[in-house]
C-alpha cells in the first residue's frame, strides 16, 4: 500500500525544487515516481497534430517518491505517514506530526 496517493498535498524535500509544494497529479507505482502540480517543470517540443497546435510545450516530469513528503494539515509542514485501523475497523492514513486522519 503507498503512502502517496493521487490528490495529496505535497512538499519538495530536495533538489532543484526544494520547498515547493504542489498536489500530486499522477502516481506511477511501477518505478515510484509522482508528478506533482509545477513541480519539475521540463520542455517538450511536439509537432503539429489536429486541434492542437505546434511547438515549445511546458509540463510537469516525474519526481522519485523518496524526494516528497505530505504536508501536514494542522502546521502545513513536511511530515511523515502512518497507518492506523479505526475503530470500525477501517484502515487510515494518519499524519505523524500531528495525529490527523488523511483519509476521509
Amino acid at each position: 500500500m503507498l503512502k502517496i496517493r493521487k490528490g495529496d498535498k505535497v512538499v519538495v524535500l530536495t533538489g532543484r525544487d526544494k520547498g515547493k509544494e504542489g498536489e500530486v497529479l499522477r502516481v506511477l507505482a511501477d518505478a515510484n515516481r509522482v508528478v506533482v502540480q509545477g513541480v519539475n517543470m521540463i520542455k517538450r517540443h511536439t509537432r503539429q497534430r489536429p486541434g492542437e497546435p505546434g511547438g515549445v510545450v511546458e509540463k510537469e516530469g516525474t519526481i522519485h517518491m523518496s524526494n516528497v513528503a505530505h504536508k501536514d494539515p494542522k502546521s502545513g509542514k513536511p511530515t511523515r505517514i502512518g497507518f492506523k485501523v479505526l475503530a470500525d475497523g477501517k484502515k487510515v492514513r494518519v499524519a505523524r506530526a500531528s495525529g490527523e486522519v488523511l483519509d476521509g
